[in-house]
């Protein structure tokens, strides 16, 4: 049976564990405790490690059994001292092995012997298998002392963050980073928003040529990339739009509408884009049938330059391709256009949006037409400026927000 040895030195009390069985038991101790420390083949499991609740109810039954002994008179407590002690010479005369002490057996002995000389009175294990576990218990306590991170930004932050993936399931942490440094002048990093939402965007793979992208960069304000891209309304109608991209700004110069795209409808959208007094110089379309000869013809005697990407690549037009995805992830994919003239409607107010209140990250982030310099935000760190809230205005029905800062009332 388990028992409790508590022996003093230089008055103080310590706490040792002996276990009591008789003597013809010892060899069919000693065989039980291998089979639960090893398992057999009989199906004898290992015996389960204790929970961490458990170890710290026997610590604390420790430290109730620790103080009650020290308000024990000095002749008691010696004279029980001395008789486990002679129980204890007798387990040792047998050569008895003792069972593998637990967590909270460790855990005791480690804090008592802080309090006294243990080496010379140090029985159950060796005087190295006490410094190992003291100085486990050291990496513990380092370890939860020095965990790693940044502290957490202000709550109302992290609610205004949570409020903002909410309302708007298409936006991303950059997006968000961006919302919240040129509208609310709230400094987080992007990394940062995607620990507070919970689920997180795939990162982006792959990227376009590198012969493409250095002359893209280098010739941005000068190219317009355009594309057509198809829709269908609630009567299954079947509607094309053409949309033509300013590289450089990311600015939509011109969109339309039509049920019939043909040579002379497309010619007559370049001439309302192409006038003398733009600067573009090269216009960037893909080997669609609908770009007839007659098409580059009429591009040509505008004094542009066409420029065609190879056959079967779309990432030669990345940044058409990529604002006909965002028209379609963050509008069309949401809603059911119910004619032509629904379907115009919502381009008309997600282009005004895409204009001016949706931030870009590619331009800095910025927006294609950024609001004047009175208009914009101070960086203010992660708290609003005082006597200050955020305002918000539904775009497209509350598919999407725009925030600002708005004077608290």
């Amino acid at each position: 049976m388990p028992g409790m040895l508590f022996v003093t030195r230089n008055r103080v009390p310590v706490v040792r564990k002996y276990y009591i069985r008789p003597a013809g038991a010892v060899a069919r101790h000693e065989f039980h405790s291998e089979r639960e420390r090893l398992g057999d083949d009989t199906g004898s499991m290992p015996r389960r490690r204790p929970s961490v609740s458990s170890t710290v109810r026997r610590l604390l039954r420790d430290l109730g059994t620790f103080v009650w002994l020290g308000l024990t008179s000095r002749a008691r407590l010696a004279a029980e001292n001395l008789f486990l002690r002679k129980q204890l010479a007798l387990f040792q005369e047998r050569h008895t092995k003792p069972r593998r002490p637990d967590p909270a057996t460790r855990v005791a002995l480690v804090l008592l012997a802080r309090l006294l000389d243990w080496r010379s009175i140090l029985t159950v294990v060796q005087p190295d298998t006490l410094i190992r576990w003291h100085r486990q218990g050291w990496q513990l306590v380092w370890r939860w002392r020095s965990r790693p991170g940044r502290p957490p930004i202000p709550a109302d932050l992290r609610r205004v963050i949570v409020t903002m993936a909410r309302a708007n399931p298409t936006w991303g942490e950059e997006r968000i980073a961006n919302e919240l440094l040129l509208k609310l002048g709230l400094a987080v990093s992007p990394r940062t928003i995607g620990r507070y939402l919970r689920h997180a965007r795939p990162p982006r793979v792959g990227r376009p040529s590198q012969r493409w992208a250095t002359f893209v960069q280098n010739h941005a304000h000068a190219v317009l990339a355009c594309d057509f891209f198809v829709t269908v309304t609630a009567s299954f109608r079947v509607l094309y739009v053409f949309v033509v991209l300013e590289v450089g700004t990311r600015r939509i110069v011109h969109w339309n509408v039509t049920e019939h795209p043909t040579a002379d409808w497309t010619i007559q959208q370049f001439r309302a884009v192409i006038t003398p007094e733009t600067v573009h110089r090269f216009v960037l379309h893909d080997r669609d049938g609908i770009y007839a000869a007659e098409v580059d013809r009429a591009i040509t005697s505008m004094g542009r330059r066409v420029l065609k990407t190879p056959v079967r690549t779309p990432q030669a037009n990345a940044f058409c391709e990529r604002l006909i995805g965002t028209i379609r992830r963050e509008g069309l994919d949401w809603l059911i256009p119910f004619n032509e003239r629904h379907l115009r409607w919502i381009l008309r107010t997600w282009v005004t949006h895409y204009h001016c209140g949706r931030p870009h990250t590619s331009l800095g982030p910025g927006f294609p037409e950024p609001p004047p310099p009175s208009h914009r935000p101070q960086p203010s760190g992660h708290h609003l400026p005082g006597r200050h809230r955020i305002g918000a205005t539904p775009i497209l029905g509350g598919l999407h927000h725009e925030y600002r800062l708005v004077e608290a009332a």
